[in-house]
């Protein structure tokens, strides 16, 4: 088959989009806001684009809390979503009053970071500690200003529970990060195979 986004006439029940480019990673986001309330929520529009310096980014249908505090304080915590903490992560997703903390909502325990204020998910196996760079609002083919927003920032420290780390690499199958596939769909990794590059 084949459809004309602009057009969107796949005859699908759902758009087919997100569920061809998956699985992706989840940024489950940590912020604080100017008055120093936490925010904690999940983007499936996340991921690492550069490692010389290391950079990631999330994007936001909507200028919602996340964005608007790394605006307001330059700072964001990436805490990974693991399969023994699917729940929270649903949970911490909920459209909530900006006045309500999502760390509350879902039970979850706050644990400081060291280079930025922002606190970190204390249960996360990692969490990628960033300093904000710049903020998007993206545009489409017709210049005009869209609904979403892309944040990216640069990672200033790295945390990793030494649980995770076999024979000095970690080890995705002992935490099962979470990736989001199309419509309500998630998936775990829980098995890797490896393959060399071939040699020119």
């Amino acid at each position: 088959m084949f459809y004309e986004t602009e057009k969107n006439d796949h005859g699908l029940p759902h758009n087919p989009f997100k569920a061809i480019v998956a699985p992706r990673p989840i940024g489950w986001i940590s912020t604080l806001d100017k008055e120093g309330r936490s925010n904690l929520a999940p983007y499936s529009f996340f991921n690492c684009v550069s490692d010389r310096p290391p950079i990631v980014l999330f994007s936001s249908t909507g200028y919602k809390d996340s964005v608007a505090n790394v605006d307001a304080t330059g700072e964001f915590v990436c805490n990974m979503a693991s399969w023994d903490l699917k729940d929270e992560m649903n949970v911490s997703s909920a459209a909530v009053p900006h006045e309500t903390s999502e760390f509350d909502l879902s039970g979850l325990e706050m644990a400081p970071s060291r280079m930025v204020n922002a606190p970190r998910v204390a249960k996360a196996v990692t969490a990628l500690e960033c300093k904000h760079l710049q903020t998007m609002h993206l545009k489409g083919l017709d210049g005009a200003e869209t609904g979403s927003y892309m944040v990216m920032g640069q990672v200033v420290g790295v945390h990793i529970d030494d649980s995770v780390i076999v024979d000095g690499r970690v080890d995705v199958t002992r935490y099962k990060p979470l990736s989001r596939l199309g419509y309500m769909d998630y998936a775990v990794i829980s098995e890797v195979f490896q393959m060399g590059r071939p040699k020119s």
